[in-house]
């Protein structure tokens, strides 16, 4: 098949593309240039923002799948849906749990907690704002997925990625933040009622990508691996890896850390495993997901960690 990636210059965006290489799948990308693609690969640069210059680079061409990697709002999802109309067969959106957000289950969330048709969708100029968008980016996943969700010329499915770990390229800085209080034995911020979250390895979250590129369904889908974890279960980890302690600081109001959360959201993953994918459990790859991360190997301890650039605050995004 003829794929176009949006994006997927780093993380599981680049094993994606990898694993698709590797099937047999003729691949190109597209980004703004600021980072280049694997050899052997096409590469097309465009702001996908500029509507005209996204029609300029992909002149004359047409796709049997798209990746959207990096669609964030829904001006970026309306973009797409006008230039993808007649160039795409099928659309593949990276999306998040945090579209969840507002949720607060004591079970497993399925795709049918969100009604996107309910989603008021507001594509206004505060979207070009980077702060503003990265303080919104649940919100601007769930309002690009309304808008494909209220037609599109294509098919069109939504991955709603869960918390993702693992990787020496994870760029997040989360399992560092813990690294280094661990290791020092520094408090860590959490609620007082900590919940548990659902996550999936890098790995597997690329082969996910890559077996839904192949695939025919449509609608949203929760990608995830099986046993939701809590924060004490990856403290546990990483304290194995690299010493210290670890110390709890419950808090009723303020920042938190990541992988924090007061309210339950996990997702429910039935909806894939039924159309035919076998996700792992989380207790198969969790130390293998914090040695690569903080640099360590077989549950050895591990250098000091550099700076993370994170602070006490919860980090939204899956990092594709």
């Amino acid at each position: 098949m003829d794929v176009l990636v949006i994006g997927g210059n780093r993380y599981f965006g680049k094993r994606l593309i990898a694993l698709l290489r590797e099937s047999g799948h003729r691949i190109t990308v597209l980004n703004r240039g600021s980072s280049g693609v694997p050899e052997g690969i096409e590469h097309l640069v465009a702001d996908r923002d500029d509507e005209a210059a996204l029609e300029s680079a992909l002149a004359g061409r047409s796709f049997d799948v798209v990746v959207d990697q990096v669609c964030y709002t829904p001006r970026q999802a309306e973009i797409a849906r006008r230039v993808f109309g007649t160039r795409a067969r099928r659309y593949v959106m990276t999306s998040t749990v945090e579209v969840y957000e507002y949720e607060d289950s004591a079970e497993p969330v399925a795709e049918s907690a969100l009604d996107l048709d309910a989603v008021v969708v507001d594509t206004g100029p505060a979207w070009d704002d980077p702060e503003f968008r990265e303080a919104h980016y649940g919100e601007g996943k769930r309002q690009a997925e309304a808008v494909f969700a209220a037609g599109t010329p294509f098919a069109w499915t939504s991955v709603r990625v869960a918390h993702v770990l693992g990787g020496a390229d994870d760029f997040t800085g989360r399992l560092d933040h813990y690294a280094r209080r661990v290791r020092a034995g520094e408090p860590i911020a959490v609620p007082a009622v900590n919940r548990p979250a659902t996550y999936v390895y890098v790995e597997e979250i690329a082969a996910f990508l890559a077996w839904t590129v192949e695939a025919e369904f449509t609608g949203p889908v929760n990608a995830h691996s099986h046993g939701p974890l809590t924060t004490a279960e990856i403290c546990a980890e990483m304290e194995r890896q690299v010493g210290g302690r670890t110390v709890f600081q419950e808090v009723e109001v303020g920042e938190v850390s990541p992988f924090s959360f007061a309210r339950s959201y996990a997702m429910d993953n039935s909806r894939a495993t039924g159309l035919g994918y076998s996700f792992t459990h989380s207790g198969e790859w969790l130390a293998r997901a914090v040695a690569e991360t903080v640099g360590g190997s077989g549950g050895a301890p591990v250098g000091a960690a550099g700076a993370s650039g994170v602070v006490d605050g919860a980090v939204g995004g899956s990092g594709e």
